[in-house]
């Protein structure tokens, strides 16, 4: 049996990659970012050398063939944005990140960081309480946006955060005493995290909330308020609920 055994070995210095893709990589997950220094002025590189020394940097290094640069396009800012082989992603690049870095500054000085594209994705809380962040004293949810940073770590949200349905009528309707609390919309960046706020929660003031994606309304989308299809909740902001059994107000 010790005769008939064989032994594949495996370079040292090779990280070890992910689950092999059965399928080509979507173009967002295919992207690569090159950060720079903002304060130096752009330098008169071209493009197509940064692609060529990462990419010879990769191969020196035994990195899979599919892992290699297609193209590297600069903006005017200066940040390039590298286009990973159709089979590979970002997050495989990302495993030799010291080795990109570095072949990339051998081309321009001012390049200080590699990073994979983040994706923006939709979120949404219910039970958000009026009293607290509409009207006149409260800081809006400008104020729950800052909580969310500040109480959730690695969560970073690029925009501001929104009332799902529209502000005039939800103050309208607390004014009236029809609603104490309404849903919110927020963006965090990346998959990952979006999918931990989802399973875990997420926390605002010390409280708890429970995280869902937010889906834009559509043909197949349940209005969970007044259980019909072809719109959401917040398009039924002016009516009374219905009952998903009998349809009856209530």
């Amino acid at each position: 049996m010790e005769e008939r055994r064989l032994i594949f070995k495996r370079g040292e210095n090779v990280p070890l990659l992910g689950p092999a893709l059965t399928s080509r990589s979507s173009m967002a997950d295919r992207r690569l970012i090159l950060r720079r220094d903002d304060i130096i002025p752009v330098p008169q590189k071209m493009d197509e050398e940064i692609a060529s020394a990462v990419n010879r940097a990769l191969f020196k290094q035994q990195a899979p063939a599919h892992v290699w640069i297609m193209n590297a396009r600069r903006n005017a800012k200066g940040t390039t944005t590298a286009i990973m082989h159709q089979n590979a992603t970002a997050e495989m690049a990302l495993l030799y990140r010291d080795i990109i870095i570095k072949a990339a500054r051998s081309v321009e000085k001012v390049i200080i960081d590699v990073e994979g594209n983040e994706s923006w994705e939709r979120l949404k809380i219910h039970t958000i309480l009026l009293l607290r962040y509409i009207g006149k004293g409260t800081e809006g949810l400008q104020k729950m946006r800052q909580e969310i940073q500040a109480e959730n770590e690695g969560v970073a949200i690029p925009a501001q955060v929104r009332w799902l349905s529209n502000p005039r009528i939800i103050r309208e309707r607390e004014q009236r005493g029809e609603i104490k609390a309404s849903s919110v919309v927020f963006i965090v960046m990346g998959k990952k995290v979006a999918q931990r706020l989802v399973s875990k929660g997420v926390n605002a003031a010390g409280l708890r909330y429970k995280v869902e994606p937010y889906k834009n309304a559509g043909p197949d989308s349940l209005c969970e308020l007044r259980c019909g299809w072809g719109h959401i909740e917040n398009q039924s902001s002016r009516h009374q609920p219905k009952c998903g059994y009998c349809a009856g107000p209530h």
